[in-house]
């Protein structure tokens, strides 16, 4: 098999590649957060921040090269079930990217530039992709898999970064961001304990999705983990004191369910492994962003209450995040190599 033309990958570029950028970003931000424990890892967070921000450079230009060359091939995937769900992790790694130039740089109107885009940007997917579903009868049982809570996990994305930058801005400006953000964790939330009790009914009624879906179950991960940080976000920029007593409650709930969450998604995985469903496909940067925001998640609560258990279990799921990239990312760059991960799946 020769290696295909740039031309061609573009025309079948998945959309779900960007789950690379979202992954590799939380990695950033969780072992930055880290360093200030060891500062050891100040490095490589520092280096794998620059690295994703290439990445994201690179994986734009055959995703942008198919919106203008091959727009019905674009829209042909907007309308697949199952592949729709994939497309707002552009805007999700758009948002990722402005945290990171936050923590990272002094550079925030470069931050502020990337919130700003991914809201814009993720609003659009999370209306286009919904209503593509809406409308239309293509959605079946066994298309909804946890994939359906990317363009929810976006909305709730919003505060993480958004949270942060308002203290950059005044004036109405601030208020209008202010109300995104709120609007975002609001939708998101909202959307999320709806597709949660969906997925829920597909795991104890139909048959399970295994194969490339298999990593999807891990997605449940990520609005666990984002919901309640992107809240304690929004509650520090309100004159409520109370509001973050509330926020850090609801977090050690979410949390709570996390970890039984993660024991039950590893234990599936494992499962999927030993009967030889788990092949590899780009879905494995599903395992990344969900255990990286679980990760987030646990060194905010450890640093809110001082609890060292929680701690040791993000440290724990951290360590099992750097595996599981590092792995991920190995077969990625020797699928990009040999020209296979560029192939069209059905």
């Amino acid at each position: 098999m020769s290696f295909p033309r740039f031309v061609d990958m573009a025309r079948s570029f998945a959309p779900g590649w960007f789950a690379a950028v979202m992954g590799t970003g939380v990695l950033a931000l969780t072992t930055r957060g880290l360093a200030l424990h060891w500062p050891a890892l100040a490095l490589p967070a520092e280096v794998l921040h620059w690295f994703n921000s290439l990445l994201f450079l690179v994986l734009a230009v055959p995703w942008l090269t198919r919106w203008l060359r091959f727009p019905s091939a674009a829209m042909q995937t907007m309308r697949h079930p199952v592949q729709a769900n994939f497309y707002p992790t552009f805007s999700i790694a758009l948002l990722v990217l402005a945290a990171q130039w936050l923590a990272f740089t002094p550079y925030v109107e470069v931050a502020l530039g990337l919130w700003w885009l991914g809201v814009i940007v993720h609003f659009t997917f999370s209306f286009a992709v919904l209503f593509i579903m809406f409308s239309g009868e293509h959605v079946a049982a066994e298309h909804v898999t946890p994939a359906q809570f990317i363009p929810a996990v976006g909305l709730v994305v919003m505060p993480l970064a958004g949270g942060p930058l308002l203290a950059h801005m005044d004036g109405a400006l601030r208020e209008w961001a202010l109300t995104i953000n709120a609007i975002g964790l609001g939708a998101g939330s909202m959307m999320y304990l709806g597709l949660l009790g969906l997925t829920l009914h597909r795991k104890y009624l139909h048959k399970p999705a295994q194969g490339m879906l298999t990593p999807t179950v891990w997605i449940n991960l990520a609005p666990l983990g984002v919901i309640p940080v992107s809240l304690m976000n929004l509650a520090e920029q309100l004159p409520y004191p109370a509001a973050r007593e509330v926020a850090t409650v609801v977090m050690l709930l979410l949390w709570g369910f996390g970890v039984w969450w993660l024991v039950m998604a590893s234990l599936l995985t494992l499962a999927a492994r030993a009967a030889g469903q788990l092949p590899f496909a780009l879905s494995w940067w599903g395992f990344t962003f969900p255990l990286g925001a679980f990760v987030a998640e646990s060194l905010r609560l450890s640093g809110l209450l001082g609890w060292s258990s929680i701690f040791a279990i993000g440290v724990a799921a951290w360590w099992l995040l750097c595996f599981l990239w590092s792995m991920t990312l190995y077969r990625t760059l020797r699928g990009v190599a040999s020209g296979v991960i560029f192939q069209p799946h059905p």
